[in-house]
């Protein structure tokens, strides 16, 4: 889709060990780019920490970060860190952003709603609004599939599972990929209303 100024700008911000977790974050890029209306701006977090203005610039920002050890990534706590060095002492300047993360890990589980809820505190922290996955869990009964949407059933974000003994050219399976663009719609499309809506009460308000 071609982008103009007026377009709602929606950040992905991610960390990504081993490549797996990158291709979840662009699975997420195409989902937001989906949606008439909107940008996507994909950022590693060591981009990310170079780029505080365009993060400030964004309507929306999507957090994504592997889980290793019950946990979101070291190099991903560091741009948290750096957040609130930087974000917090500007006067709270991602209050009111709409949120959401993803992450990824090598087995179905792996604790990776620790992540997610580590994830929607730091959100928190920021006074951002957090968006959920919005799927029901499947592959939950005989007639669920590997191939479903939300195949690993979570409600916070989006959860990927990749095999460790694959490289990310072969994994995450295209289900996990297919959930990770429906949360990058489902945030594009939230944010659009919100937006829109901020800039009809403002418009009142001045009447």
């Amino acid at each position: 889709m071609s982008h103009s100024l007026s377009n709602t700008r929606i950040a992905i911000v991610y960390h990504s060990g081993c490549g797996h977790t990158r291709r979840q974050a662009e699975a997420v890029r195409a989902g937001v780019e989906k949606v008439q209306g909107t940008e996507a701006l994909l950022l590693s977090v060591e981009e990310a920490q170079t780029r505080w203005d365009d993060l400030a610039a964004a309507e929306a920002i999507i957090f994504g970060a592997p889980t290793y050890t019950a946990g979101a990534s070291a190099a991903f706590k560091a741009f948290e860190e750096a957040s609130s060095r930087t974000v917090m002492s500007r006067g709270f300047a991602w209050k009111d952003k709409i949120a959401a993360g993803f992450t990824n890990s090598g087995s179905q589980s792996g604790d990776k709603l620790a992540t997610l809820i580590q994830i929607a505190l730091f959100a928190a922290q920021h006074g951002m609004h957090w968006v959920n996955l919005g799927l029901p869990p499947a592959n939950n009964s005989t007639i669920g599939s590997e191939r479903d949407l939300n195949r690993l059933g979570f409600w916070l974000g989006a959860g990927a599972q990749s095999n460790v003994d694959q490289g990310p050219d072969v994994v995450p399976p295209e289900a996990d990929l297919r959930t990770a663009e429906h949360l990058g719609r489902r945030v594009a499309e939230t944010t659009l209303q919100f937006a829109r809506g901020r800039k009809v009460t403002l418009e009142e308000a001045v009447r």
